[in-house]
């Protein structure tokens, strides 16, 4: 039942757009060139290798620690989803990542592999402290094996996790895609007509320019433009590799809740910084009210400037972390009923739902990008009451 809740609900996003799928998609098949057939080839061609990608680790992860027969679609579906001290890479092949911690016994830095056995179990590390990978976490341990919660609370992690790397993967595409952009525009000149990288980021720098940008902000856009496309692209980027199953890919880093706080702090920090008077004044003294109104509408108005990112945040995290879910619990069916026969259904369905996920991607980009713009606007806005009082 809540597979198709979600199901529905993600359908009924998109119900608003369907006139205006249909009204330009003649034209869209008409423009589309070898070079978007070669795209959607290789799209699909990944999220096929995505839905059979997962149906075969699904079954490893079942056996480990249940037994033979036994699945857990629960935790199945957590452990693709959530962050790890490790990146798998296929089978029962990891890539270990560093383990940096700092407690009051001094700095450790040391593999993540030490913290797993010759089965690929969770295992005891004895550094300053007794440290054991519990639930994705890292906690100090007794000897019995049991959390030491005193000692565990002295303990700070800062180390690489599988997040964290994709993070700086998707930072060294995007320096590279621009600072070779960059290069081509310098050596060619701006009034040049694009080729190449260029002519695939062009139209989509030119689209958050005119279409999120200036509609949002007005005039002042040119002095935000840097900080809305590096949210977009930041997010576009890593919406894209969490599709991909295999390395670099596959880290759920659009759905963890502490990148999209992040994210969210800045804009909140970018807003409010940039607030003129007319917007402080709105917030906390509304103009054409009588004072007992202003009394009341102001707490109400200064818990919107902190819902507004919120809401950002849930969002981003909420949809993204919704779609890897909806696709696991696809193939996850064809394991609780055990039988091949019911890949028929779910393969078909996990693909459909994928190339969901590809459109989803792009909007919610688009989306945390043009509210962000919006909420800009909303604070640079010049209000002229009296003017028009008059």
């Amino acid at each position: 039942m809540i597979f198709f809740f979600v199901f529905r609900l993600r359908l009924s996003f998109f119900t608003p757009f369907t006139p205006i799928f249909a009204a330009n998609f003649e034209t869209g098949m008409a423009r589309m060139s070898v070079k978007s057939l070669l795209v959607a080839t290789f799209s699909l061609f990944t999220l096929l290798f995505s839905t059979f990608s997962y149906a075969n680790e699904t079954p490893q992860s079942a056996a480990a620690g249940h037994g033979e027969g036994e699945f857990n679609v629960t935790e199945t579906i957590l452990e693709h989803i959530k962050d790890d001290h490790s990146w798998h890479l296929w089978g029962h092949t990891t890539l270990p990542l560093p383990v940096i911690l700092y407690s009051d016994k001094g700095l450790e830095v040391f593999s993540s592999a030490k913290l797993m056995d010759e089965h690929h179990e969770p295992a005891m590390y004895a550094g300053r402290y007794n440290y054991k990978t519990i639930e994705g976490k890292i906690k100090v341990v007794n000897a019995d094996g049991s959390i030491d919660e005193a000692a565990s609370a002295k303990v700070w992690d800062f180390s690489i996790t599988k997040n964290v790397a994709s993070l700086f993967v998707s930072i060294l595409i995007l320096l590279l895609v621009f600072l070779t952009v960059g290069g081509a525009y310098r050596k060619r000149g701006v009034k040049s007509a694009p080729k190449g990288l260029q002519s695939f980021m062009e139209p989509i720098v030119l689209f958050v320019r005119d279409e999120v940008a200036k509609p949002n902000i007005g005039h002042k856009y040119a002095k935000y433009m840097p900080f809305l496309l590096t949210i977009f692209f930041l997010i576009l980027i890593n919406n894209f590799l969490g599709l991909i199953p295999f390395f670099p890919g596959g880290a759920n880093v659009s759905g963890n809740i502490a990148f999209t706080m992040t994210l969210a702090v800045f804009v909140f920090i970018v807003v409010n910084l940039n607030g003129n008077k007319s917007y402080w004044e709105h917030i906390f003294w509304m103009p054409g009210m009588h004072w007992s109104m202003k009394l009341f509408l102001a707490p109400i108005e200064l818990i919107g400037v902190f819902t507004k990112p919120i809401s950002l945040m849930i969002r981003l995290f909420a949809n993204i972390t919704a779609g890897h879910i909806l696709v696991l619990s696809l193939i996850c069916l064809i394991f609780i009923f055990k039988t091949v026969f019911a890949s028929a259904i779910a393969v078909p369905f996990a693909v459909f739902i994928g190339l969901i996920e590809l459109l989803v991607a792009f909007l919610q980009a688009y989306i945390f990008t043009m509210l962000s713009a919006m909420y800009i606007g909303m604070a640079t806005e010049e209000h002229h009451h009296e003017a028009a009082h008059h």
